[in-house]
């Protein structure tokens, strides 16, 4: 979209965002201003999210035109690019295998190197861990770094957080234990697994994989969308739903340690989008393709279960990744209660409820979803799992837009 914007000049800003690529809005502006984007380009959005024809379709002008012919040409580059990159990257399958092989081999040291460390702690007690505090946990982390581990490294600093976590810890402890012993053996077996278990399993241990599956085609709604970062990288979780092909799917883009990732995706919008999944049974990451049409707002709302259809939903996905923190779910009919010091949706036409997560229940969101309820039922979609149930986004019983929630 386009438009001249009058400032303090003689002739009017003229300002273009383009809004329909898949690595998140652009913008470009005449006037002098050094913020990015300026208060002109977001005045076009707020324009433009308004509805109404505020911003009617038409011909771009010629400074529009090369501005966006000049981002598609750089954009059609850097495809080439990386093809011609991949391709030499590719011409030496035997080397590209001996590579393959030797990470395999060092990933194989620093699982047997991880049994060896997980029975000495439950071989010493539990008690143990409270006492050598976090360090030895890190070493043990960058160990498997050096053994090109990352998913193993990454939840061994979380072991090392988990007896500082208040009362109850020796049991979590002991579960994720037993989680990242059942990963090294996965691992160590893999061999003998089934294809989408293995690569779950591969996936898990930190091995990179690429969006081999078909391109969906599918009007996606942006259910949710939040950031978690640590100290090395912000994550961005972005969830889809499909209108035609009834799926939930989940795009995850990346920023450098205090920067927000490039893709942005705001809640309530549609994308006529194709998007290819990755490998890995019961695996909802998808990669983000072409974009046929610019995101506009949608009436669309995924369709709801129960509280205890969400807890056997979550239970079944456990069969193909045991590791599975969640499951993206949509609550139909549920209001949130107090229970005690906590919170639960339950059922407005049931008696069975599902508890909020500690984390969700020190979020603001918290209460914009009891101020939204005012005790009537909502729709909330949210994340179910072992912890109880996180809620992302909700909506009002009847008409009504998605409240983001996160």
């Amino acid at each position: 979209m386009w438009g001249l914007c009058k400032g303090s000049g003689s002739k009017p800003y003229q300002t273009v965002v383009d809004i329909a690529d898949a690595s998140g809005p652009a913008y470009k502006c005449s006037c002098p201003s050094r913020k990015f984007p300026c208060k002109h380009a977001l005045g076009l959005l707020l324009l433009w999210a308004g509805g109404d024809g505020a911003v009617p379709p038409g011909q771009p002008p010629e400074w529009a035109e090369q501005w966006m012919e000049g981002r598609r040409k750089r954009a059609e580059d850097k495809r080439t690019a990386e093809t011609a990159g991949s391709s030499s990257g590719s011409a030496d399958p035997e080397a590209a295998r001996r590579r393959a092989e030797r990470r395999a081999e060092r990933i194989t040291a620093g699982a047997t190197e991880l049994e060896q460390r997980l029975a000495d702690l439950l071989r010493g007690g539990l008690a143990g861990a409270e006492q050598t505090g976090y360090g030895q946990w890190e070493e043990t982390a960058a160990r498997m770094v050096d053994a090109q581990a990352s998913g193993l490294a990454a939840r061994v600093r979380e072991l090392g957080s988990i007896p500082a976590s208040g009362p109850g810890w020796p049991v979590r402890l002991l579960e994720e234990c037993a989680l990242l012993h059942l990963l090294d053996q996965g691992w160590l077996h893999r061999e003998g697994l089934p294809d989408g278990l293995a690569s779950t399993v591969r996936s898990r241990i930190g091995l990179p994989a690429s969006a081999d599956g078909p391109p969906v085609r599918d009007r996606w709604l942006v259910l949710a969308q939040y950031d978690t970062a640590d100290s090395r990288l912000t994550t961005r979780r972005a969830w889809l739903y499909g209108a035609e092909s009834d799926r939930t799917v989940l795009l995850l883009s990346y920023g450098a340690a205090g920067r927000a990732p490039d893709l942005a995706l705001p809640v309530g919008l549609v994308l006529d989008a194709e998007v290819s999944a990755y490998p890995g049974a019961g695996q909802p990451r998808v990669a983000l393709g072409e974009q046929f049409t610019q995101p506009v707002p949608a009436p669309i709302r995924p369709p709801g279960v129960t509280t205890a259809q969400a807890a056997a939903r979550y239970g079944k996905a456990l069969r193909d990744d045991p590791w599975l923190d969640s499951v993206p779910v949509t609550l139909d009919r549920v209001v949130p209660t107090p229970d005690g010091d906590s919170w639960q949706l339950a059922d407005a036409d049931g008696d069975t409820a599902l508890p909020l997560t500690p984390a969700a229940r020190a979020r603001p969101g918290l209460w914009r979803l009891v101020s939204l309820s005012g005790g009537a039922p909502v729709t909330v979609f949210g994340e179910c799992g072992h912890r109880g149930f996180t809620p992302l986004t909700a909506w009002p019983e009847g008409a009504g837009e998605a409240v983001p929630l996160c």
